[in-house]
């Protein structure tokens, strides 16, 4: 399906926040990299650089989530763990290591500067990224608790394992290798299967 110009231009700022972080993700560099005409920004994106990153957050956060509520619901947690490893493998060996989570790139690079504008972009865009994280925390714990963890339980298991995926993709960029996220994700397969077996009794 042929993109739209709008639609390039969120993916092509999601491309950059992956690979370059926050700064690097200039609105000039979003039009470089895709191709698009510059007056393209002011037309979809009238309120700059915080609406585009806003929308690549979106986008981001819905590439996730789409098909691990899809997959946690068909197939169940361990299931839906793996296919979150699977789907950071890819994006790792395709990038040939240089890309990672978008997402966390904006918690951990804030926009520059001390205006009150600039505050309030990057407070809007905290929230959102919150939200993102939120969001696929809670079907990994809609699933958990599907398989008979208590709610409390499932939400802590749900959170380790965003936490270490997450970690874990870093340390695969540093070390040009995805065997970190490997053997992390056998140690967290066991942990799921654990709980699940002790809460099914």
């Amino acid at each position: 399906m042929t993109q739209t110009t709008r639609e390039k231009m969120i993916a092509g700022a999601l491309d950059l926040l992956s690979r370059h972080g926050v700064y690097a993700t200039s609105l000039r560099e979003v039009v470089q990299h895709t191709g698009t005409p510059r007056g393209s920004i002011a037309h979809h994106f009238p309120g700059g650089k915080r609406q585009l990153l806003q929308e690549a957050l979106q986008l981001a956060s819905d590439q996730v989530a789409a098909p691990l509520a899809a997959l946690t619901a068909e197939r169940g947690a361990v299931a839906g763990l793996r296919a979150f490893v699977d789907w950071w493998r890819r994006v790792l060996v395709a990038s040939d290591f240089r890309a990672g989570c978008p997402v966390l790139a904006v918690a951990v690079e804030p926009l520059a500067g001390d205006a009150a504008e600039a505050v309030a972009d990057n407070e809007a865009l905290r929230a959102q990224v919150h939200a993102a994280f939120a969001r696929w925390q809670a079907i990994l714990t809609e699933a958990l608790r599907a398989e008979g963890l208590a709610p409390a339980r499932a939400a802590r298991l749900a959170a380790l394992v965003l936490a270490a995926v997450e970690g874990t993709v870093a340390m695969c960029r540093a070390a040009r290798s995805a065997q970190p996220l490997d053997e992390v994700h056998q140690e967290l397969e066991a942990a799921l299967a654990a709980a699940i077996a002790a809460a099914r009794g």
